[in-house]
């Protein structure tokens, strides 16, 4: 059964039935339960359980995503089954549905007004979460992009080291095995390992890490290949902690780390130029639409002739948002995501030479996932390290962000370039031949993940 039905009775839920139908633009695709206990719309449907008067008043005061983002962080609005489904479930009755939301005129929203007037929600607007994003200055100034990643990134490391595996990488797995002992860890080991051998890292070879994040590459490249890594982060949270595990690997003749602007690496002391190798991992979202071909420049500036660069990022549709309203308030303040090919363009357009491009999205999913599972899994741990509704901030995040690339409507990438030289070589393998040979299997059931194959002062011994 899938009908339109209303409680008997003049409850809350009967007097706000045809505005959300008005605003939606369609019978709503979900079940309405009020604060009185009334009940609206389809009996079969995930049942969105709005607990006050509040959670009106907020959609009052801002209208859409971010309205209905911000009264389910404060709990006003609630979803009676998994948030995950609940949300799948929605989108899916949507597009069956054909909704297709309208613009409210004036007397539309005087008459939505009226209503929660008669319901007693209307107020003063409600007080924005703490949680929210308050920046200030030009977009992508130093200033500004260093309080966007702190925002994001400097949450604290206990909370990320609760949330990720071991390898503490928070970016999208590459998931080569689907037993029972296969995990998250794992999918992340085969990716640094995969990224490691598109760039044809050897020991004693230079990387040029940009956005290191709390070091999985770098420290995965120095222990395992012996690679001299300059690894460079605008978080300072991440900076102190990657430090701390260099001294305690005992990577110190193979690492720097640098807490620095990506426009600042030409200025490091250790700044020599002609490396073998740059990689950023999901750090390009962050540089911004018109910084990017300076971006894209520095990439290619920093290689010696036939050294190559490895970008995973993300990427948005065509015609797909990117990051919403509620990404860009709360998770990641002026990010920017465009389709892969202007990405592929850009990389061309600074004299790089794209050579493969991966599509990983699927594996996206299952990362996300599994960061979800983690949170549901130790929610009480959140809620007593950054309280309850920073906690669910992260909820909804993960949660809308499995389903954005189980749509298509995000995707994520490796795209792997290199510098010509003067005569037009690259030095690439004629094959991808050995880049997935062994993957699935390495750092499992041998070696400990992260014991170094090389040792650091022999791999270091050529500096």
């Amino acid at each position: 059964m899938n009908t339109f039905t209303d409680t008997p009775g003049t409850g809350a839920a009967q007097r706000i039935a045809p505005v959300v139908e008005q605003f939606l633009g369609g019978p709503p695709p979900v079940r309405i339960r009020m604060w009185d206990g009334s009940e609206t719309g389809p009996e079969d449907a995930p049942t969105v359980h709005v607990r006050s008067r509040r959670a009106l008043r907020r959609l009052l005061w801002q209208p859409g995503e971010l309205g209905l983002a911000e009264a389910y962080i404060t709990g006003d609005i609630d979803i009676a089954d998994d948030l995950a489904e609940g949300l799948r479930a929605m989108r899916r009755a949507s597009r069956e549905q054909g909704l297709d939301l309208p613009r409210p005129g004036i007397a539309d929203r005087l008459r939505a007004a009226g209503t929660a007037l008669r319901l007693g929600a209307v107020g003063p607007r409600p007080p924005v979460p703490a949680a929210r994003a308050g920046l200030s200055g030009a977009l992508h100034s130093k200033a500004r992009d260093r309080a966007a990643i702190s925002h994001h990134y400097d949450l604290s490391n206990a909370f990320y080291s609760l949330l990720l595996d071991e390898t503490m990488a928070y970016s999208c797995g590459y998931w080569t095995g689907t037993g029972p002992d296969y995990g998250p860890a794992d999918a992340q080991r085969d990716k640094l390992e995969l990224i490691c051998r598109k760039l044809g890292l050897t020991p004693g070879a230079r990387l040029l890490d940009i956005g290191c994040g709390w070091g999985s590459l770098t420290l995965h490249a120095a222990a395992r290949h012996g690679v001299r890594v300059t690894a460079v982060t605008l978080a300072r949270e991440q900076a102190a902690y990657v430090r701390g595990q260099v001294t305690e690997r005992g990577l110190e003749d193979l690492v720097e780390v640098h807490c620095c602007d990506y426009r600042d690496v030409a200025g490091l002391p250790d700044f020599r130029g002609g490396y073998d190798a740059v990689s950023t991992v999901e750090m390009g979202e962050h540089v911004g639409d018109a910084e990017y071909p300076a971006f894209t420049a520095l990439l290619h500036s920093v290689l010696r002739p036939q050294g190559r660069a490895l970008v995973q990022q993300m990427s948005r549709g065509s015609t797909a948002p990117g990051g919403g309203a509620f990404i860009e308030s709360y998770i990641a303040p002026d990010m920017h995501m465009r389709p892969l090919g202007e990405t592929v363009g850009l990389l061309e357009g600074a004299g790089l030479e794209v050579r493969d491009v991966e599509s990983m999205r699927e594996h996206y999913v299952r990362t996300v996932e599994a960061w979800h599972r983690t949170l549901e899994e130790r929610w009480p741990q959140f809620t007593a390290l950054v309280g309850e509704e920073t906690a669910r901030v992260w909820r909804l995040y993960l949660v809308g962000g499995a389903l954005a690339f189980e749509e298509r409507r995000m995707g994520v990438d490796q795209i792997l370039s290199v510098r010509p030289d003067a005569e037009g070589a690259v030095g690439m393998p004629p094959t991808r031949h050995g880049w997935y040979e062994g993957l699935g299997v390495a750092g499992r059931g041998g070696d400990a993940p992260d014991e170094p194959v090389v040792a650091g002062p022999r791999a270091g011994a050529g500096r």
